[in-house]
């Protein structure tokens, strides 16, 4: 049985977006990171604010992930114009992010935000979809390479006052 539903997030689930993205963040990174560095890339990067902006931006997308139950927002995706996954060409775009919470483990949940993103992504017209992810996040990098993603790139990103090693994944639309 399917405990989850999507729907394109607009300005006003910005709130809700954020506190996903916070909240999935630590779940993910404690224990890995430093707390201050998890805060301050949180403040940097998951604020309400950025999650209206791009809900509000024809260029990128949004989507929600709602609990069947009450509609406790529980993950999302989010398409963007390619700004942090290196060089890129025509027709490219970045899966900025796709979070779920621990308690989605297991729904099918993920799978469905990636069909959603693919299907988006050609909406807009792009080829190949891009994303980056921290190295040494095993369980996230085998879930893109079962969604047909490769590796293209490596790259350094700083969470907090951290450099971390990424690697930038790729995959034709």
């Amino acid at each position: 049985m399917t405990t989850w539903r999507l729907r394109r997030a607009s300005v006003d689930d910005a709130a809700a977006v954020a506190l996903v993205a916070r909240a999935s963040f630590l779940d993910t990174f404690a224990g890995v990171l430093s707390g201050a560095d998890i805060l301050a890339h949180l403040d940097r990067k998951s604020r309400p604010e950025q999650f209206a902006a791009w809900s509000a931006d024809p260029a990128a997308v949004l989507t929600l992930a709602e609990h069947a139950t009450g509609a406790a927002p529980i993950g999302y995706s989010l398409l963007t114009p390619p700004e942090e996954v290196g060089e890129t060409g025509p027709g490219d775009i970045e899966l900025r992010r796709i979070y779920t919470l621990s308690a989605a483990r297991g729904t099918g949940l993920g799978a469905a935000l990636m069909a959603q993103a693919i299907d988006d992504a050609r909406a807009l017209g792009a080829r190949r979809m891009l994303l980056g992810v921290f190295a040494g996040n095993a369980r996230a990098r085998a879930f893109y390479e079962r969604q047909g993603f490769a590796v293209v790139a490596e790259r350094r990103f700083k969470v907090g006052e951290t450099w971390c090693d990424d690697r930038v994944y790729a995959r034709d639309l």
